[in-house]
């Protein structure tokens, strides 16, 4: 290398990822198909996913449905069901599913980073002031100020031994996507989408997919051909060794003679001839 020349750098991934989804499955597998490609996670809050892609902070994202597909493509992935936090000592907390209207005489906290799309009026009684993140109105739950409706997987990322959480109904669901900037789709991000997808590392669309047929120089051993019907259905009988017929195979005699035809074809194959 002449003192001019500057090695490229290594190609990296990067993903990533709103609160509450778990993307490990997904980099296991990266790792395991493109272990000379590092793949670098970054967590970004819901409400600011979408810029961050369009801005270039990230080749793909995890995010949470709408987004805006003008400029960003994405792939649905699951729908996630929807749950109201409350301490363990409340009412809710005794029943296995409730609905809005079950909770309309308590107060329903409402974070500015409120993953839920509701259409209409918001559930249960307005709190003085709306918590700043979803982490926030979780502490102001475990201290007896109201409730939380949320995805479930965000209840269970900001688990606490006093609170407990219980399906709701008929409130909206969280949709989680795959998602990125559609005029940066690259070969990475296609590689990406495949394993969200579940392509397997063999697949026609996969960037380093197993060649179809064998390659010239191959050392794989190669099929043995199948045998001719001559060689085996078609095939004569030989007499066992030591054995002699002493007849035409197609004759009627037996071996030693008695009862037999002489060398003279049987009228049909296999028939004993006639007693004297």
């Amino acid at each position: 290398m002449t003192g001019s020349e500057v090695p490229l750098a290594s190609p990296t991934f990067r993903l990533a990822y709103v609160p509450g989804v778990i993307p490990g499955k997904w980099v296991r597998i990266w790792n395991e198909r493109l272990p000379d490609v590092p793949l670098t996670l970054t967590t970004i809050a819901a409400a600011d996913a979408a810029d961050a892609l369009r801005a270039g902070e990230a080749d793909a994202g995890f995010v949470r449905l709408p987004v805006d597909r003008t400029d960003l493509s994405a792939i649905p992935l699951y729908t996630e069901t929807t749950v109201v936090l409350v301490p363990k000592d409340h009412l809710v907390a005794a029943a296995d599913e409730v609905s809005v209207a079950d909770l309309a005489d308590d107060i329903v906290l409402h974070p500015l980073d409120d993953t839920l799309d509701w259409d209409g009026p918001l559930p249960g009684l307005p709190a003085k002031q709306r918590p700043a993140t979803t982490g926030d109105a979780v502490e102001l739950v475990a201290a007896g100020v109201g409730l939380l409706v949320v995805p479930q997987s965000l209840a269970r990322l900001h688990h606490r031994k006093d609170l407990t959480y219980r399906p709701v109904s008929d409130a909206p669901e969280s949709r989680v996507a795959l998602s990125w900037p559609e005029e940066r789709t690259t070969d990475l991000v296609e590689e990406f989408i495949g394993i969200v997808r579940g392509r397997t590392v063999n697949s026609s669309r996969g960037r380093r997919a197993a060649p179809a047929q064998e390659q010239p120089g191959s050392s794989k051993a190669k099929p043995k051909p199948k045998a001719k019907r001559s060689d085996t259905a078609g095939a004569r009988r030989k007499p066992a060794a030591g054995k002699s017929t002493g007849r035409n195979p197609r004759s009627g005699g037996s071996g030693g003679g008695t009862g037999g035809t002489g060398g003279t074809k049987s009228g049909r194959r296999g028939r004993p001839g006639r007693r004297s």
